[in-house]
């Protein structure tokens, strides 16, 4: 397959793409050749113009040098669309594009967990479009000096780890301390818990003290030693350290909590019984449904971004989506696990979102804060993901005149 003269990388032009990747599928999987068709991209932004095709017989078992060469060829569109996507970096609105972009990287990576033996140098060509792309489209990310950005930061994660990220600092830390008591004294859960805050002036030092001796394995984490916040501010972030908090974690499996969420069951039933989580590595809630027909900017502002995708079965179901309610998420508890990289690239997707040029440009005008951030980075990736089937509700009276005792 031949790229030339890349100016546009329209829809088509992505579905070409996944094609090379599905071609490499192929003949790993198989050692035969398919109808492979040739294709000069051109500068007009039409779509591709067929140049050339040959067939093989579905029988033909291709040699090993034959293998490597188209391999090696496939490598190198790869290696050329890289360095379009880094000439041609987003703007901090292109939601849709953003998460276009990550699904073509996430097939990059899947390509190459399949390279090995004699293809061990594509491999590590392969590995270097797949950096410089995780680079372009993540900027945070900490840069390692080995070149495997991704790789790097997916080795932070224990194997099959599992615990709770509460975000705080000093406003909302008698809520943690709380949630915290609540977990471990009345609920009994075991699982190790990670406070995350935005250095010192955040949560000082008496303050995590504190908080890490209301019971066993309890740690602080400050998320500006992992990340460089000169261009995050999540010190002045608000609800925008979330998202960072669940992707620093050392957990592979991550619950992030608000502080002042209330538990009635260990939390340990949903990693260990909840289904949907355990078929989609993601589970987040609802929030209620609230303003029917209000904030169409909003639906119009997602339906744009979704021109090109196919809903997922998630949103297929929405009430919000579907029937113009105006907020679909609740972030107090979100559940993901990253050890499935599709989740984890979803994740990826939200941090930029609440990334702070992004945040303050899209992200918290066309939603409240970060909630729809986690569902609509999961959504534009084409990750699965689990909504919990109910939508919030509210419970318990309201009083008209506490004094007179009246009450409705």
């Amino acid at each position: 397959m031949i790229l030339e003269n890349i100016s546009s990388l329209s829809f088509i032009r992505y579905r070409f793409i996944f094609g090379a990747i599905a071609l490499v599928y192929i003949i790993l999987s198989t050692g035969q050749r398919p109808f492979v068709q040739r294709y000069d991209i051109s500068p007009s932004g039409e779509p591709p113009n067929q140049v050339s095709e040959v067939r093989a017989p579905t029988s033909s078992v291709l040699t090993p040098s034959s293998q490597d060469e188209i391999l090696a060829d496939l490598v190198q569109t790869i290696a050329v669309t890289s360095d379009y996507f880094v000439d041609h970096s987003l703007a901090s609105s292109e939601f849709g594009q953003m998460g276009r972009r990550t699904q073509i990287l996430q097939r990059w990576i899947e390509a190459r967990e399949q390279l090995h033996g004699s293809s061990a140098g594509l491999a590590r060509e392969l590995t270097d479009s797949i950096d410089q792309t995780t680079s372009s489209l993540f900027p945070f990310l900490p840069t390692p000096g080995d070149g495997d950005t991704l790789g790097h930061f997916r080795r932070r994660f224990e194997k099959d780890s599992k615990g709770i990220v509460i975000p705080t600092g000093r406003k909302a830390f008698r809520y943690a301390c709380h949630l915290i008591s609540n977990m471990r004294d009345t609920l009994n859960s075991k699982l190790p818990i990670e406070i995350v805050y935005a250095g010192d002036s955040d949560l000082p030092l008496e303050y995590r003290k504190f908080i890490t001796q209301l019971g066993p394995n309890i740690e602080a984490t400050d998320i500006t030693q992992i990340f460089d916040d000169s261009t995050l501010d999540l010190t002045h972030g608000g609800w925008a350290i979330k998202p960072f908090a669940a992707l620093a974690s050392r957990f592979e499996q991550v619950m992030v909590l608000d502080a002042d969420a209330v538990f009635l069951q260990p939390p340990e039933t949903i990693f260990n019984n909840h289904s949907g989580y355990q078929a989609t590595g993601a589970l987040l809630f609802h929030d209620r449904l609230l303003w029917q027909g209000m904030f169409q900017e909003r639906h119009e502002w997602w339906e744009r971004h979704l021109t090109h995708q196919k809903p997922s079965p998630a949103l297929s179901k929405s009430l919000v989506y579907n029937e113009g309610y105006a907020e679909e998420q609740d972030s107090g508890v979100v559940v993901l696990d990253k050890s499935r990289l599709p989740v984890l690239l979803g994740l990826l997707h939200t941090c930029w979102q609440n990334t702070q040029e992004v945040r303050e440009k899209w992200t918290y005008k066309m939603g409240y804060g970060d909630k729809e951030s986690w569902w609509f980075g999961l959504e534009l990736v084409g990750a699965e993901y689990t909504f919990e089937e109910h939508y919030a509700s509210i419970v318990g009276t309201l009083s008209s005149n506490p004094e007179r005792g009246e009450e409705r």
